[in-house]
């Protein structure tokens, strides 16, 4: 049966509820700008923030990428949430009864929606069964390998809700089906059981395993990772994937680690369940883990929305394994790194110990220490070069030396590359000092050599953008346009407003932008509509007091004939202005999309090149239906006689 529309007025109530800042705050670094605030935005790699937070107006809006809307939009582009989903989750939590427009079918509704509540639900349960049995007689080898092995006191062990799986095979089966009755499909959903091969019946995922909840940014338990506590493989066994519980997005300990990671603005990111707990224990709480998988670009920009600086800290294993890890780590997030958009640092602890090893010999002052000295990517990844070998042999020496251009060729900031040849040039002396110009210039050569080679995978032929001062023409000939009408003619200001909003688009260019907050600024001042107030008569009173601007205003205040004749045509010159804005955001859209997308190894990062080039392809089909619009509504223009012109 069709799914049921929201009613209106819950919408309405959830709009007015849901304060922008609050909901914004949890995901960014926000910053007071002025009456609005600021942050890095979430959907676009920026190193200055461009990401506005207007509580006045409950809206957001992004100059960099001009993605825009209110709360709930932003929740659904964040989150890839349906309209639905994210209204009825925040209904939920500010407390908003749900209508729908179809009363009949509202059971029939509710059951289709409450399914991940009920989810929710289920794996709350058997967190708290898990705890209860791990302070039983069956749980206590789980609970002596907690607290003699792990040293973890009662209060973490509580605060992680670390619990117990029994070794029978169907125990938690019996309580939440059979005791709670729960119906079998839902447990089986949450992963929590797995149907017979003979179609009997079910047996327990987790039997005879440590248990550790793994918990939403919300602090929802979403999933289990389990630990055995025999001889049996895996090591640790994953909830498997399920309605809530995506491993690839999601970070062990970020329900606890998101408000220090932004006070302290720098998050580690380690390689197991215990590392993390040891390190909260210790009182080191920016911390979080993988889930058994490299580290992805999305839980890297997942880490991003909470950092200003962007500093992310790598403390994987010292073994072979933990290397690797921290190798395919660098290699998902190189293109962001080597452009400045994260900060990425290695920790590697003495002895290639884990974090949680360190704890039980060393202080969490020392790791703290040492995690404030970790080495950039860069320096870590050339340091690795050097282990195990000799550069006293020529031809070890010679492959240490390509294997540095190839990492020094990437880098984009040529002040920055002239200060890692020359570190480069140093080690490979070995102390040598009147060898290191020499050996600078012959790195410099052969990276040169590499940089200007032609660039040929991911190449579009169609994919030329406009050139940035046409671009900039089509922006300044579309937002004047826009204020004169503002300015002139306030039958139209309804018109304008509605098609920003409509559209996400804000003013762009400096002069703009300072006229239009003036401009808001008038309108808040004297609590009119907006088709009330004489904005030509007070800015040609408040001119003299605008110095700055004082030419640029006598521009869009006094009107040639020219301008006269284009503003009487408000609606058509309204709609293109639009598209015009609306063109040349998604023309460097279409452009950041294409250079990540040429930038990007398919043979290393098939998926992060894929989406790219997905996202290049749907700007660029967008920019086509704007050309289109823009086309057809000049035409439209050029064809109305100047005699109808008052008519319009």
């Amino acid at each position: 049966m069709p799914t049921p529309r929201i009613h209106p007025d819950t919408i309405e109530e959830v709009k007015q509820r849901a304060n922008i800042y609050d909901v914004v705050s949890e995901r960014v670094v926000l910053k007071r700008r002025g009456k609005d605030f600021v942050g890095l935005c979430p959907f676009h790699e920026e190193k200055t923030p461009s990401f506005t937070v207007s509580s006045a107006k409950q809206m957001y809006y992004c100059f960099g990428c001009g993605t825009g809307g209110n709360s709930i939009k932003f929740l659904m582009e964040l989150n890839k949430q349906s309209f639905a989903d994210v209204v009825l989750d925040l209904a939920r939590r500010y407390q908003v009864p749900v209508q729908t427009e179809s009363p009949e079918q509202h059971q029939e509704f509710q059951r289709q929606l409450s399914l991940r509540e009920q989810l929710y639900e289920i794996n709350a349960i058997a967190t708290s069964f898990y705890q209860h049995t791990l302070q039983q007689p069956s749980g206590q080898t789980a609970l002596d390998y907690l607290q003699l092995t792990r040293q973890l006191t009662t209060e973490t062990i509580a605060e992680f809700q670390l619990g117990y799986a029994p070794s029978g095979w169907e125990t938690l089966y019996s309580y939440l089906v059979e005791q709670r009755q729960f119906p079998v499909h839902l447990v089986e959903q949450a992963g929590l059981i797995v149907p017979r091969k003979n179609g009997s019946g079910y047996y327990d995922r987790f039997r005879d395993r440590l248990m550790i909840p793994i918990h939403d940014a919300q602090a929802r338990v979403i999933g289990f990772g389990g630990r055995t506590l025999s001889d049996e493989q895996p090591k640790y066994l994953n909830s498997p994937e399920t309605e809530l519980f995506d491993k690839g997005k999601v970070l062990f300990g970020l329900d606890k680690a998101y408000s220090t990671i932004s006070k302290q603005d720098k998050a580690i990111v380690v390689e197991g369940y215990f590392d993390v707990i040891a390190l909260h224990a210790a009182g080191i709480k920016n911390v979080v883990a993988a889930l058994g998988t490299a580290l992805s670009i999305h839980q890297v920009r997942l880490l991003l929305r909470y950092t200003e600086s962007q500093q992310i800290i790598l403390n994987f294993d010292g073994d072979s394994a933990g290397q690797k890890a921290a190798q395919r780590a660098i290699a998902e997030v190189e293109t962001l790194a080597y452009q400045g958009f994260v900060k990425l640092c290695i920790l590697n602890l003495p002895d290639g110990k884990d974090a949680d090893e360190f704890l039980q010999i060393y202080s969490p002052e020392a790791y703290q220490e040492l995690a404030t000295h970790a080495p950039l990517w860069i320096n870590w990844q050339i340091d690795q070069l050097l282990i195990g070998r000799d550069l006293n042999k020529v031809v070890e020496a010679q492959q240490v030396a390509r294997q540095m251009v190839e990492l020094l060729q990437k880098i984009d900031n040529d002040t920055n590359r002239s200060n890692y040849i020359m570190y480069c040039a140093e080690l490979l002396s070995q102390g040598q000092n009147r060898l290191n110009h020499v050996l600078a210039n012959n790195l410099q050569a052969q990276i040169t050599k590499l940089r200007k080679a032609p660039k040929t995978q991911n190449k579009h032929k169609n994919s030329v953008d406009i050139p940035l001062n046409q671009k900039d023409i089509f922006l300044k000939e579309a937002e004047t346009l826009l204020l004169r009408i503002y300015i002139h003619y306030p039958q139209h200001r309804q018109t304008i407003l509605d098609a920003m909003d409509a559209r996400d688009l804000q003013f762009s260019l400096s002069q703009n932008r300072l006229l239009w907050r003036k401009i808001v600024e008038i309108e808040e001042q004297h609590q009119d509509t907006v088709e009330m107030i004489d904005l030509n008569a007070i800015l040609q009173n408040q001119i003299e007091d605008i110095h700055q601007e004082k030419l640029y205003l006598s521009h869009l205040l006094y009107l040639d004939e020219m301008a006269q004749r284009r503003v009487l045509r408000a609606p058509l010159e309204i709609r293109a202005a639009i598209a015009s804005m609306e063109f040349v955001i998604c023309q460097k859209r279409r452009s950041l999309a294409l250079q990540l997308w040429q930038e990007t190894n398919w043979s290393q990062n098939p998926n992060l090149a894929e989406n790219y080039q997905k996202q290049f392809y749907q700007e660029q089909e967008w920019i086509g239906e704007l050309e289109r619009l823009r086309k057809t509504n000049y035409k439209e223009l050029t064809a109305i006689p100047l005699g109808k012109l008052a008519d319009i």
